[in-house]
């Protein structure tokens, strides 16, 4: 799973023919869970960070291609959804999720968060990082409600990546939103997981 070193984007030849595919999906999603594993951050009782990666975005348009069989079409369209989402070598991003399973109290929690993906950082020692909401749609409604998917990104510096990846610091996450106020500290795999996100 460590070929992503270099690979900032996927591209046409970086996908399998949906034969040879179909053949490995049992054994490719297996490796993917488990890579997966240490790059899921839960926070709070209902947010899920799970950062994503070349490996995990490329799985998700595989996998896409897959259930839809659109072809080279939808590749096209899967490539511009997920490639924004492929960390560029100086950012991680993540995909945020607020999961709560009863639809009544998920619509009444989402209607109070508006604006939540703003409140979203990183701690670096003592460096603060403020999360960047993917540009792609509007994550919060003219009325205010959340979108329970938030795509963002924690750019850094160089010296915030050589914190980073130091392991000699504590590293948190959190939300400082009026109605969701939680942080947490990484651990050690994930942040050795994350390191290999940046050049």
């Amino acid at each position: 799973m460590n070929m992503s070193k270099e690979k900032k984007i996927i591209q046409k030849e970086d996908i399998m023919p949906i034969d040879v595919y179909t053949k490995q999906r049992k054994e490719l999603r297996k490796s993917i869970v488990e890579f997966k594993k240490d790059r899921r951050v839960p926070l709070g009782p209902y947010a899920t960070f799970y950062f994503e990666s070349f490996e995990t975005m490329l799985a998700q348009v595989q996998e896409m291609l897959y259930i839809e069989k659109g072809g080279d079409e939808q590749l096209k369209d899967e490539l511009s959804a997920y490639n924004p989402l492929v960390p560029n070598g100086k950012e991680l991003t993540a995909t945020l999720m607020f999961e709560i399973d009863n639809p009544v109290s998920r619509a009444a929690f989402l209607g109070k968060v508006g604006g939540i993906e703003e409140k979203v950082y990183m701690k670096v020692g003592g460096d603060l990082i403020k999360a960047i909401p993917e540009k792609d749609v509007d994550r919060t409604s003219a009325e205010g409600k959340a979108s329970s998917v938030q795509f963002i990104h924690f750019k850094f510096s160089d010296e915030q990546i050589r914190k980073f990846k130091s392991n000699s610091l504590s590293i948190e996450i959190g939300i400082d939103h009026d109605e969701y106020s939680h942080s947490t500290k990484l651990n050690e795999a994930t942040v050795k997981s994350l390191s290999a996100d940046f050049n």
